[in-house]
């Protein structure tokens, strides 16, 4: 907003913030075709259905935090677009070691449910990968935004999620088909 948001009208806020939701819902849909992509592969192995909301789940929670953590240090002049590969760098790290972690847990918790070390496998193996993407993807948006004129604070988080989720599942999916089809 172009002013302060308790003196911003009802109408500006939402102007700010409509188009970028249409554009964003219209492109929400790449995630039911990558879903309609692996349904012979959902099909065979039913219980990744039930992860589906840990992988998109976990890959928008990470890419949450990262964004909101970049969109704070632009905010305070600790980043701008000079600083993204370096931004980046340190996100990317930060991601493998939080990848690695909740893909051990992840890894055992399909033990449990699934019982089939093959699924296990591609849960440990999807989660580092998908969190890596988000803190990518969530990286470089609001960096960009901002150089493009765009207020990262409207466009990133919606923009990330809707990348992330259509990603993740197709990251997911990807491991799964070449481990359990293979």
């Amino acid at each position: 907003l172009a002013q302060p948001y308790f003196t911003a009208s009802l109408g500006e806020i939402v102007s700010k913030r409509v188009v970028w939701l249409l554009l964003l819902f219209v492109a929400s849909t790449l995630t039911g075709f990558v879903i309609r992509s692996f349904e012979g592969l959902l099909l065979g192995f039913v219980i990744l259905n039930a992860f589906i909301p840990l992988i998109t789940g976990t890959g928008g929670n990470a890419g949450s935090q990262t964004v909101a953590t970049i969109i704070r240090a632009m905010a305070v002049g600790d980043v701008n677009f000079s600083d993204i590969g370096r931004a980046w760098k340190r996100e990317i790290a930060a991601g493998l070691l939080l990848g690695l972690i909740l893909g051990v847990i992840g890894f055992g918790q399909a033990m449990l449910w699934s019982h089939d070390l093959r699924v296990a496998i591609v849960i440990g193996l999807t989660l580092p990968a998908v969190v890596m993407w988000a803190n990518t993807t969530a990286t470089i948006v609001p960096i960009v935004a901002e150089r493009l004129k765009i207020d990262p604070t409207v466009i990133s988080a919606p923009m990330i999620t809707t990348i992330v989720d259509a990603t993740g599942l197709l990251i997911f999916f990807s491991i799964a088909s070449a481990l359990l089809r293979g």
